[in-house]
């Protein structure tokens, strides 16, 4: 168990300096710009391979940093050509990654085999189902079901010319409120839940004086107690299941 984590955080490692840390602004534009001809994208994927072969030291699997080599390269110009400088191809390609880091690390350890047992086991723990379930219904259903109970309110503040927040910007700290708050209920930390109500209480209210900034206040905490309350329950339903 040891070797095996140890062997994980070593692949890690060597792909967090090659990606992040040997990277400058200036040789990642030479990549977008010039894609397959650029230099620096052959020198970047062999420099993958090479790291991870000098921080595992397992000598005799050459084969392995060539492996990560030629993935890397492919991986990072499918990107380039699908002009991917956005969150969405920027988490795609570090799956791409993370994925092929897997295969090397299950080829190294021999875990091939437990693959297909370990995904069994979890389809069949009855507390690995309550919590996948329990987060996917904080994330999606349970944002769905706020957003049609508040959308009367949201087009009388719509009509009135008063919403002028970013684009979907409640949607996306709803679902990571929820998120933290099933978090911190089901790692028993309660009190934390009252710390994030107050601040983001605060923080609307700071918009109380503009122009429209009670009505989108009210409208906000509104959505923002549902968002609670529901996550509250669910998280409580799922503590009952599992422990």
């Amino acid at each position: 168990m040891k070797y095996e984590l140890v062997l994980a955080l070593q692949l890690i490692l060597a792909h967090v300096v090659t990606d992040f840390l040997l990277q400058s602004e200036k040789l990642i534009e030479q990549k977008r710009t010039k894609k397959a001809r650029a230099p620096f994208l052959y020198f970047h994927a062999a420099l993958a391979g090479l790291l991870t072969y000098l921080i595992v030291q397992d000598w005799s699997m050459w084969l392995i940093p060539v492996i990560i080599s030629v993935t890397h390269f492919f991986i990072d110009l499918w990107k380039l050509h699908k002009n991917g400088n956005t969150l969405k191809y920027f988490l795609l390609d570090q799956l791409f990654h993370i994925l092929v880091l897997l295969g090397v690390w299950l080829y190294l350890t021999d875990n091939f085999d437990a693959v297909i047992p370990f995904i069994t086991d979890l389809l069949s723990s009855k507390a690995a189902l309550v919590i996948g379930i329990g987060y996917l219904v904080v994330i999606f259903p349970v944002g769905f079901i706020i957003g049609l109970a508040t959308q009367r309110w949201q087009d009388e503040i719509a009509q009135e010319d008063e919403l002028t927040s970013l684009k979907k910007a409640g949607r996306y700290i709803g679902i990571f409120e929820r998120i933290l708050v099933l978090t911190l209920i089901l790692t028993n930390n309660f009190s934390a839940i009252g710390f994030l109500i107050a601040a983001k209480s605060i923080l609307r209210f700071s918009d109380k004086g503009k122009s429209g900034g009670r009505k989108q206040t009210e409208y906000v905490l509104i959505g923002t107690l549902m968002s609670f309350a529901l996550t509250i329950i669910i998280g409580f339903l799922m503590r009952v299941l599992v422990f």
